[in-house]
């Protein structure tokens, strides 16, 4: 396929904006439309990126290659139908879809109708993170935070969905191994769905990650930690810069060697632009993308398990809580 590679993007709110515009500057892209139910959003970022504004999936010309789809989750799997079903290679941001069952029939879809399926787990371009994994060989305990201040943005699903999802994706392609059990909480704060949660991945293989996410922090903290057999690794989601710390050779007159500590200088690389190349090179060659459907689905599932965790344990907070005011005033 030596020609443009003819794509759309549906849903032009903050991130498929983004989307249309790395999409309008690569050299062997063909923006053809931007679609959104907004018409005045849609005609904006059209006009920015000088292609076609829509409002209706219907009136997308037929023949196009792949599409981007950044509409809400709820959304996911009606707006992949139209596509999958036609062949048209998707890209869809995360969560793939809000539960796992529309997950799976998304996946389904794109397989019976021989459509690659990308899912938009943003991390996984980061080049701090793609080290990170490349140096943990053998990860034994990963502590993640990822912390920001509110927006009004997603505010569809919790922070289960909109955030941790993220760490989730990572931690599940790093630890080679089947989960065990999960532990989680978390409560609400300024929306109706859980803004603060804090979960703990036991797997088979003893390792554990402990994961933390919030929308309604005072400042944006991203962090990972990972404590390897024989090194502690420490990244900055924001900077890609990680920390390194390992054992050193052991001395004849002390009996722990030393502990060397080292920066590892990571190019920086803008990791929206890394997936979205990555996907175009996919659809023109027709190589399997890095996050495939099952990873989303295998996302997805963790995730659903982890809101459970949380709703079984709001719940007997609430019973406990009921208990104790009617005991205490009753």
């Amino acid at each position: 396929m030596n020609r443009k590679i003819k794509v759309a993007v549906i849903g032009v709110g903050y991130l498929g904006k983004c989307h249309a515009r790395i999409y309008s500057e690569m050299p062997d892209v063909d923006l053809v439309a931007v679609m959104d139910i907004d018409p005045v959003r849609s005609g904006e970022v059209a006009r920015e990126c000088s292609t076609e504004s829509l409002t209706e999936i219907a009136d997308l010309p037929r023949q196009i290659d792949a599409v981007s789809i950044v509409v809400p989750t709820c959304d996911h799997l009606s707006v992949a139908r139209s596509f999958l079903t036609r062949g048209v290679h998707a890209l869809i941001e995360k969560p793939l879809a809000s539960n796992v069952d529309e997950a799976q029939e998304i996946i389904d879809l794109a397989h019976g109708h021989g459509a690659i399926l990308q899912v938009g787990h943003l991390e996984r371009f980061n080049p701090g993170v793609i080290e990170l994994k490349e140096r943990a060989k053998t990860p034994r305990f990963i502590e993640v935070h990822r912390l920001g201040r509110f927006s009004n943005r997603s505010v569809d699903v919790d922070v289960v969905s909109d955030l941790m999802i993220h760490d989730i994706d990572i931690i599940l392609s790093m630890v080679n191994s089947h989960i065990s059990s999960i532990y989680a909480s978390g409560c609400k704060v300024l929306t109706d769905q859980v803004d603060i949660a804090n979960a703990r991945i036991e797997f088979a293989n003893h390792a554990v990650a402990n994961v933390t996410a919030s929308r309604v922090s005072r400042s944006a903290t991203r962090r990972i930690r990972v404590f390897a057999k024989d090194r502690y690794l420490g990244l900055d989601f924001q900077s890609q810069q990680i920390e390194e710390i390992r054992l050193g050779e052991p001395g004849h007159d002390r009996e722990f060697p030393d502990l060397v500590q080292s920066t590892i200088e990571i190019v920086p690389e803008l990791p929206l632009n890394a997936e979205l190349d990555h996907f175009i090179d996919c659809v023109r060659t027709g190589r399997d993308p890095l996050v495939s459907g099952p990873d989303g689905l295998m996302a997805v599932r963790v995730a659903a398990q982890i809101q459970q965790r949380i709703s079984d344990s709001m719940v007997h907070f609430a019973c406990f809580g009921r208990g104790w005011e009617i005991a205490r005033f009753g």
